[in-house]
């Protein structure tokens, strides 16, 4: 626990519950074991000589993609990745990546919305950066400026990396803002924002710190008055043991101290190839009545959760090229999910990171890809929908036409319909639409920039926030 903060009473008798282990995730950090041949001998395959040769000779360059992106691997992983085409291309580096560098360094301009170090106060909730690596590392992540701790140009001029969240600044914004609400009515007296209610603990995977570090987050957010808190890990995938009896015991203890404090995992699956079982002929396992056997440690884990019904479980997952730009593969994690209790949250489409060019396919194509994936699901199978984040925020890729609209110049070719879901700032603009001519070549906003044909959600008339502390609408 931080020196300039001292738990309550409560908080600490929470704390003092919470047991520590060990984890044997046998990690693999960088190329260098693979191009030094210092791996275990049955990892040496996951990369190919030719794929060696060409990756050895870019480091150093401006195409050096470790620079881009580390790399890094678990055992757990690469047993997965073995017979599975998806969950190589997921973590395994690859001299495409670094082609086309073209992106933004902090996408969705998220430190626009950055009023204390580490916390992104964006819509009703935050986002925190509580670490800044994973288990293994997704060659396409939406934080790689994080996880690579590049430096970063900020709206005031200064140049830096992106910091992790601290308990004493976290807590004491939180106080202050939602003081502020309170007095004022239920709203920010200078930005219209409603209590900031809702925090997400992000990074880097917050699974990969100790029971106790995340017990010390989630004791000091419930004090400070947060209704409800997400973590966001793909440990579930990466190491689905560190979902053990410590862990499940500290959420345990948490429950009974903040009963009132709703507890969300959002965990990431890009493929069922990562909680499926397969057999030897690379074949997903059937058991009784012929339904998908899963990967016993992660069954164990997301078992585990699902039994406690106070704590929601739910999946989401960008469309990224060659992982799972895939009807079939989607259409059954839909169904997984929601078979076990688990719920299907956002797909996304790429976003704007550097060299996003190499990962992203084209947005009509993501829609089409989830829409030909939910045909054939029941109702409550479908619920998820394809988010793209505009620097507005969350915005739904809600239809696509092939057939032009009547009276409509520009919409001979059919039209893509954007939705604003969640303002970044306040809800002011939720349910107002976009409309662009198609594209089909688009991967990013700016491939409709000469398509606008209707746009009151202001997608395309978009100025940055000055003032993060003040961030509205």
């Amino acid at each position: 626990m931080p020196q300039d903060y001292t738990p309550t009473a409560r908080e600490q008798a929470f704390l003092d519950k919470v047991e520590d282990t060990q984890y044997q995730r046998e990690i693999i950090n960088g190329l260098a074991p693979f191009l030094g041949e210092k791996v275990p001998d049955d990892m040496r395959g996951l990369y190919s000589t030719e794929e060696l040769v060409q990756l050895g000779g870019l480091k150093g360059t401006e195409r050096d993609v470790e620079k881009r992106m580390p790399v890094k691997i678990t055992r757990h992983f690469f047993e997965l990745a073995k017979t599975s085409p998806a969950i190589q291309r997921l973590v395994k580096a690859s001299p495409d990546e670094t082609v086309d560098l073209a992106g933004s360094e902090d996408p969705g301009n998220q430190m626009d919305y950055s009023p204390v170090e580490g916390l992104l106060h964006k819509y009703e909730m935050g986002l925190m950066y509580v670490v800044s690596t994973c288990s293994a590392h997704c060659r396409f992540c939406y934080r790689e400026e994080l996880i690579a701790r590049k430096e970063i140009a900020r709206q005031d001029g200064t140049v830096a990396k992106k910091g992790l969240a601290k308990i004493p600044e976290i807590t004491a914004y939180i106080r202050d803002f939602n003081a502020q609400v309170a007095a004022n009515g239920g709203r920010h007296p200078e930005s219209g924002r409603e209590k900031l209610r809702e925090i997400l603990l992000s990074g880097g995977d917050p699974m990969v710190l100790n029971n106790s570090k995340i017990a010390a987050w989630l004791g000091a957010l419930a004090e400070a008055g947060i209704e409800s808190i997400r973590i966001g890990t793909k440990e579930m995938a990466f190491y689905p043991k560190r979902f053990d009896p410590t862990f499940f015991a500290m959420l345990d203890a948490f429950h009974e101290a903040y009963p009132q404090v709703g507890l969300h995992m959002m965990v990431h699956f890009e493929h069922p190839d990562e909680f499926l079982a397969k057999g030897e002929d690379g074949e997903y396992l059937r058991g009784e009545h012929d339904i998908y056997q899963w990967v016993p440690d992660t069954e164990t884990a997301m078992r585990g959760l699902l039994a406690r019904g106070w704590i929601t479980v739910e999946n989401q997952t960008p469309i990224i090229r060659d992982i799972n730009d895939d009807p079939d593969a989607l259409r059954i994690m839909q169904r997984e999910m929601k078979r076990v209790g688990a719920e299907n949250h956002y797909f996304f489409c790429g976003r704007d990171i550097v060299a996003y060019k190499a990962f992203n396919i084209p947005i009509e194509k993501a829609w089409q890809i989830l829409n030909e994936s939910q045909k054939g699901l029941s109702g409550v199978e479908n619920h998820a929908r394809l988010s793209i984040t505009h620097y507005k925020g969350k915005t739904e890729v809600a239809a696509v036409t092939n057939e032009p609209i009547p009276g409509l110049p520009g919409s001979e070719n059919g039209v893509v319909i954007f939705k604003i879901l969640r303002n970044a700032g306040r809800a002011g603009d939720r349910g107002k639409v976009c409309i662009v001519g198609r594209n089909p070549d688009a991967v990013w906003f700016d491939g409709y920039d000469d398509r606008v044909l209707f746009d009151e959600a202001g997608l395309y008339e978009y100025s940055r926030v000055t003032n993060p502390s003040l961030a509205a609408t």
